[in-house]
């Protein structure tokens, strides 16, 4: 039985990812929402201090060798919250979502080189993947990786040229739709494509 004190950071790890992954979500629409309240300067300074805290607690539960790795994104985040806060201006701060996309596409992208991304996930289903399947689960990241591409121009673009309303309707509500979409789409195509091999492997020579 695990004592109190693993018990403990367990539990507070799992609290600070959670809340790590709503602010990330609820992040554009809060951005938003602050903007329409207060200057910019005043939304990323405490935006920063949001930040600092919950990277530094989310690091504090990592060993020592992958703090680093952890840290990254919520770094770089910092740091355009902080630019944002030093020259007053809210279009540091925008830039996050389109940054999150593109990371998203470099992770996509590079699995390519070795395992795609969906193979990785198909196989904690179906480990034993034909070459048909690791084929298609090939081509299934490309499509992942041209919706990061797309995805990151939308959200760039009304960064640019449009209001902040529709910027924060896009990148905190519809893209969140589109990937659920995009990922429930893929998910049944899978289910049932590898499924129905499976059932036909199962029954055997008639």
């Amino acid at each position: 039985m695990a004592d109190a004190s693993t018990a403990a950071p367990s539990k507070l790890g799992r609290a600070l990812g959670v809340a790590v992954a709503l602010g990330s979500v609820a992040y554009p629409l809060l951005l938003w929402y602050g903007l329409t309240h207060w200057s910019p300067r005043r939304v990323g300074g405490v935006a920063v201090l949001l930040v600092a805290a919950l990277t530094a607690l989310r690091v504090w539960q990592v060993p020592a060798g992958g703090r680093w790795a952890v840290a990254q994104a919520p770094v770089l985040a910092g740091a355009l919250l902080l630019g944002g806060v030093l020259l007053d201006d809210a279009r540091l701060m925008m830039t996050v979502p389109t940054l999150v996309n593109l990371a998203l596409l470099l992770t996509f992208g590079r699995s390519l080189r070795d395992t795609p991304m969906v193979e990785r996930y198909a196989r904690l289903v179906h480990p034993d993947l034909a070459d048909d399947e690791v084929a298609y689960c090939r081509t299934v990241t490309w499509v992942w990786c041209g919706f990061f591409v797309l995805n990151a121009l939308i959200s760039a673009g009304l960064l640019i040229w449009a209001p902040v309303a529709w910027w924060a309707a896009f990148t905190g509500a519809i893209s969140y739709g589109l990937v659920g979409l995009l990922f429930a789409a893929e998910y049944a195509m899978r289910t049932v494509r590898f499924g129905a091999r499976r059932r036909v492997a199962a029954q055997g020579p008639r």
